[in-house]
């Protein structure tokens, strides 16, 4: 597995800027990160019990703290900060992200939102059932 040989956070950009040593670099926007965090509010704890993020275009990253040698946790300015992001996920996140942003976007349609991320106000569409919040009880 190709190990980072360079990490920034872009604030103002709203990106990840990671560098391998296989020579590949991506440029990671916070909100792919966010709504495909590896945390177990977003993932669930098995196949099928994802929960879809809404919201999330304008998230930010407040923070990163460096876990071990093998990944990084972000923290998210929506509160959000449990996901653990190894190399080889952000590697993933980074290679795939054409085909991750299709499978987003065709969750949030399928979800009852016209919108990109879902965020503008009364683009829920009829019927549409959203959970809200991070799924913890505060």
């Amino acid at each position: 597995m190709p190990q980072p040989t360079d990490l920034a956070v872009r604030q103002k950009s709203r990106i990840l800027e990671i560098a391998f040593d296989d020579g590949k670099t991506f440029s990671i926007p916070f909100e792919l990160m966010r709504v495909y965090s590896p945390s177990a509010e977003v993932m669930g704890h098995g196949p099928g019990q994802e929960t879809l993020q809404v919201g999330k275009r304008e998230v930010g990253v407040t923070g990163v703290e460096p876990v071990g040698n093998y990944a990084i946790k972000p923290l998210f300015d929506d509160g959000h900060g449990s996901g653990i992001f190894t190399w080889a996920y952000l590697y993933k996140l980074g290679s795939e992200q054409d085909t991750l942003w299709a499978d987003y976007m065709g969750r949030l349609h399928a979800a009852g939102f016209e919108g990109d991320s879902g965020r503008e106000p009364g683009k829920v569409l009829p019927g549409a059932k959203v959970r809200s919040g991070c799924g913890h009880n505060h």
